[in-house]
């Protein structure tokens, strides 16, 4: 066990000078997160005692402060030999008010309500429920830490890196004289992922010691961290085009735009970015960018690969429900894998908040008469059908107004259906569609805009839609086939008889309005037989060969239906397979299994991330045209061949976060590949070689070209990695997004980590693109 690293003591004056200068540390920190004097943030930089509750025997006080960095937590550990613990604010996902956690809902009392809030991690990391003195405390804590959450994630990259690179400083800073001795230096150095040999470590010291005593102080400091985040790219770039003074012009701007850039923008846009970005009072005055406007331009949403113009809604959101592709969940209650996985509402919420509009929901017979959600036939632990939806109606339009589906997986006895349907009606109330939009029969779905705010029922259906309308009366329960995912659920199960058909409660099938799920005999059969309500599920095997075989006519399916994909019952491990070839045949539900990290879940990701992450994307139009022959394996000529040759330059990348932070000296041989996912025509990869011992500020400067047909259908993907000659490389950050969303010149482009969180202060700068081919 190594030792534990002590403080040496200070005495009565060097400590009120410390608290002196943790005092100045914090409130530079707060004035960097747009927080000054506020006094949420100085009520958690005093901190506080809260009972951290583990279960009903397990409620204990501990001691609760926000760090000077105002980025870091403290708690207090009360067990021998363990350091009292931290984590970064970064590593907060949300923080969530009232006794919203199954901890919580076990282990106190409703009347606790209002003193209780939960901290949700982005890692796998256990909630942390915890509960305040009272009401007011908790509100406080609330507060305070949603702040801090949101205003860091307004930084600009800029101050992000300043922010990093500060506190990297002072985490090396061991004596904690805020001073920088050589050996602080290197230590330092590493911390912040370059190795350098000592050489250069000294000439830089040396370079910035003035005043020869041998540490770094103050504006030395400064003047260090300046040098450490020189760009030579930049540099570059700025001095091609700064004409003016050595500054650049409103003039010398708009040609960078229009020439570099492939921007068509205007005198005044150009005025504009200059009064965003510009630091310098005297340079905006004269409607001049310096180089750190310049810099922070770039890092800005304006200088990012994603268009902006995409970020928020921008698609046509009043075409029927068939013609967008729904980002969707596969097993959604669980956690981890489904053999012996913990089922949770947790997990339907993260899947909820990640915008996904689509969720699964396994029910059995549960004890005591209500329905629970599981795994069936493994050891997955069980979850309350009632609690489920009571989550998912806290949660299911927090992140996206539009419809959501819920999958109905139905193992139930016909009591247990009656009260499956008794809490989705009573719990869900007016969200839920139990009838048709109009007074009449529809001819198609309703679109995603007639359908804000609504919850939609997917599953077995006694009768025929039209039976709302012509009062057919059917039977309370009748015997229907069941479900294909269900057989392919027994089928795998090996321990259950297989049976084809259940007993269906009328209720239950009742509130089955636009997804009514029905078996799939093949194109011609559903094209003759299928009501436009009625919904197919394909296991991914049959899918894929469809896809593969009759592509044209899975798309001309999929033009006025729905269809769902899942994955095999094979996949004991809820891994996944890769969702787009499904779309590219036009398929909607392609549910993946979104608690398990993965590149078909970045791709999803990228998929669903342009027109504000509402969970729907409007399909191409060759994919809702009748006339269209569009077939992804075999390419003809029609609207869809669109070739173009799409030219990227990976230029440099920034603060990639160190992989092993349990060996200091351990640094990243960081490469980047560039990956490009659409019809199979247009599949590619490329990949820049490894630079060794630097994370920090890597340049490749290397050139790639891809040949894109369908540039409609074709997903980018960098993937940035951590080189190893021994065992397969290390995810370092990732980042997808649909080609027609990249912006093209110079670009700034964010990194994600495997779960798809934002690396703070990380990123790649490259150089795009897309030309029409000649």
């Amino acid at each position: 066990m190594s030792c534990l690293h002590k403080r040496p003591k200070r005495t009565k004056s060097e400590e009120q000078v410390f608290q002196e200068q943790v005092r100045k540390v914090a409130k530079e920190n707060g004035k960097l997160l747009g927080l000054e004097g506020d006094a949420d943030l100085q009520f958690l930089l005093v901190g506080g005692e809260l009972v951290k509750v583990r279960s009903g025997s397990w409620q204990k006080n501990r001691y609760f402060k926000l760090q000077e960095d105002c980025k870091t937590l403290w708690q207090e550990s009360r067990k021998a030999f363990k350091k009292n613990q931290t984590f970064s604010i970064d590593d907060i996902d949300s923080v969530r008010k009232g006794r919203q956690s199954e901890g919580f809902q076990k282990h106190t009392d409703p009347s606790d309500e209002e003193r209780c809030f939960s901290i949700i991690f982005k890692n796998r990391r256990k909630i942390l429920d915890l509960m305040a003195a009272n009401a007011e405390e908790a509100k406080q804590w609330i507060g305070g830490l949603e702040k801090i959450i949101t205003n860091m994630q307004n930084l600009s990259i800029q101050q992000k890196s300043e922010h990093w690179i500060i506190n990297c400083m002072r985490k090396a800073d061991k004596n904690e004289d805020n001073k920088m001795t050589l050996k602080e230096l290197k230590h330092f150095l590493r911390q912040i992922n370059i190795e350098v040999d000592d050489t250069y470590a000294e000439d830089i010291f040396k370079k910035c010691d003035k005043s020869k005593s041998g540490t770094l102080e103050g504006s030395e400091i400064k003047h260090y961290y300046e040098l450490l985040t020189h760009r030579e790219e930049i540099d570059v770039i700025y001095g091609k085009y700064a004409q003016t003074e050595g500054q650049m012009s409103t003039r010398d701007l708009l040609n960078f735009l229009r020439n570099e850039q492939a921007e068509q923008v205007t005198t005044e846009y150009a005025h504009r970015l200059i009064e965003k970005h510009e630091l310098d009072e005297t340079a905006k005055q004269k409607k001049h960018m310096t180089k750190d406007g310049f810099l922070m331009y770039l890092q800005h949403e304006e200088g990012s690969i994603l268009n902006p113009a995409h970020k928020n809604m921008y698609q046509d959101m009043t075409q029927p429900l068939n013609h967008y592709y729904i980002s969707s969940s596969h097993n959604t209650y669980l956690m981890e894998d489904q053999l012996k996985g913990p089922s949770s509402t947790e997990a339907y919420i993260r899947a909820l908040m990640k915008s996904c509009r689509c969720v699964e929901l396994d029910c059995w017979d549960g004890a005591n008469g209500e329905p629970v959600i599981y795994h069936g036939y493994t050891l997955t632990s069980k979850v309350l059908f009632r609690d489920v939806i009571k989550a998912i109606k806290d949660y299911a339009f927090k992140t996206s107004d539009y419809p959501l589906i819920l999958s109905l997986e139905n193992h139930c006895s016909v009591d247990q259906q009656k009260l499956m349907a008794h809490h989705l009606i009573s719990t869900l109330g007016d969200a839920l569609v139990t009838k048709p939009l109009g007074d009449t029969m529809p001819t198609n779905l309703p679109s995603p805009e007639e359908l804000k705010g609504k919850i939609l029922i997917k599953g077995k259906r006694l009768n025929k839609l039209d039976a709302v309308f012509n009062n057919n009366s059917t039977l309370e329960e009748e015997t229907v086939s069941e479900e294909d995912e269900a057989a392919d659920c027994k089928e795998n199960g090996q321990k259950a008889k297989k049976s084809s058909k259940i007993k269906l409660a009328k209720v239950l099938s009742d509130i089955v309005i636009y997804c009514k799920s029905v078996h799939f005999d093949g194109f011609e059969h559903a094209k003759d037989k299928q009501g436009f309500y009625e919904m197919s599920s394909f296991k991914e095997g049959k899918a894929f060969n469809l896809a593969e075989t009759s592509g044209t006519a899975f798309i001309h399916h999929n033009m006025d239906k729905l269809s769902r994909i899942y994955p095999a019952g094979s996949r004991t491990d809820s891994s996944n397979y890769n969702p787009v070839p499904m779309w590219n045949v036009g398929c909607q539900i392609v549910a993946l299994n979104f608690q398990t990290p993965s590149k078909e879940m970045h791709l999803n990701q990228g998929r669903f991330l342009p027109n504000g992450v509402c969970g729907y994307i409007l399909k191409p139009e060759f994919q809702r045209s009748l006339s269209s022959q569009f077939d992804p394996n075999k390419l003809t000529k029609g609207p869809w061949l669109m070739k173009k040759i799409f030219h990227v330059m990976v230029i440099s990348a920034q603060q990639l976060p160190k992989l092993n932070k349990d060996k200091p000296k351990s640094i990243v041989d960081p490469l980047v590949r560039m990956e490009i996912h659409g019809v199979p025509a247009d599949n590619a990869i490329e990949e820049t070689h490894y630079i060794e011992n630097n994370g920090f500020n890597p340049m490749w400067n290397e050139n790639f070209q891809f040949d894109i047909n369908v540039p409609e259908l074709a997903m980018v993907h960098f993937v940035v990695e951590d080189y190893d000659t021994i065992s397969g490389n290390d995810l370092i950050g990732q980042y997808c997004l649909p080609l027609t969303s990249v912006q093209n010149g110079y670009r700034h482009v964010p990194l994600l980590t495997k779960r798809g969180d934002v690396i703070s202060s990380a990123g790649l700068f490259v150089h795009l693109m897309l030309l029409d081919a000649q």
